[in-house]
């Protein structure tokens, strides 16, 4: 069985954002809609202050308290481990978004704080709540998934993209951009991070290079104690631990 995750190296990011451009790119999201968010904060007390960052992908929790408040279904779990929202019966409740804890969902009703807003510049076509013409092809998008352009008054969220990784070998534990065979397949994030500090591969899978890596580094994932149990894991050097960032977003 498959369950697809994520290990994020905190030793190797730069916090250079990268995968956040990548995913904006994918996925074609407006500005402002960032599914692949860095977080940048202070650690210690002037003058000695340092900066830090923290990668912050959706979680793709194993218990996702997102899914369990939506009242139609439409925020719903894949048998491989994702966590996706249909759009077709997503009403924009926006209860999914207060029951994340961290602050990964994004309503496309909401208020451009960016102007000029995009969706005045590229109006969208039918239902759509903008149509640019760089959008990703309509053969990969689609709603049940919530991948693509998404219509108004739904909510948005990181999808591993989905469109990519369902395409993956049958076969495949690990999915990067090296191998040529699962390149087509990994998510932008993962293809474009320059460090390489971004892994992706079937946890169930012992052998995998995600669960090599949380075995031997010891990983660790945000905001455990709240019981979601995400999938994506983070490792740090020796002694190193992640913060305790969670939502940072309103509803």
């Amino acid at each position: 069985m498959t369950k697809w995750g994520m290990v994020i190296d905190l030793e190797k990011c730069t916090g250079c954002q990268a995968c956040t451009a990548a995913c904006q790119m994918e996925n074609t999201r407006m500005p402002g809609e960032v599914w692949q968010d860095v977080i940048f904060y202070t650690e210690g007390t002037y003058p000695s202050a340092t900066l830090s960052w923290l990668p912050r992908p959706c979680m793709h929790c194993e218990e996702p308290s997102c899914m369990h408040v939506c009242p139609t279904k439409a925020t719903y779990k894949t048998g491989d481990g994702l966590v996706l929202v249909d759009w077709n019966r997503c009403i924009g409740c926006k209860y999914c978004m207060i029951a994340c804890p961290y602050g990964v969902r994004f309503y496309s009703g909401e208020r451009a704080e960016i102007q000029p807003d995009v969706r005045t510049v590229y109006p969208g076509e039918g239902d759509k709540v903008w149509s640019p013409p760089f959008q990703m092809p309509a053969d990969k998008q689609d709603r049940s998934r919530g991948v693509g352009v998404a219509p108004a008054n739904v909510v948005t969220k990181c999808t591993f993209c989905s469109h990519r990784i369902s395409k993956a070998p049958k076969d495949a534990s690990d999915l990067s951009g090296d191998n040529p065979a699962t390149r087509e397949s990994t998510p932008a994030c993962v293809l474009t991070c320059p460090p390489t500090a971004r892994y992706f591969g079937n946890l169930d899978d012992p052998n995998s290079e995600v669960s090599r890596l949380i075995a031997q580094k010891k990983g660790s994932r945000l905001l455990d104690h709240l019981g979601n149990r995400p999938q994506v894991y983070y490792v740090t050097g020796e002694g190193g631990s992640v913060p305790n960032v969670g939502s940072s977003r309103k509803a």
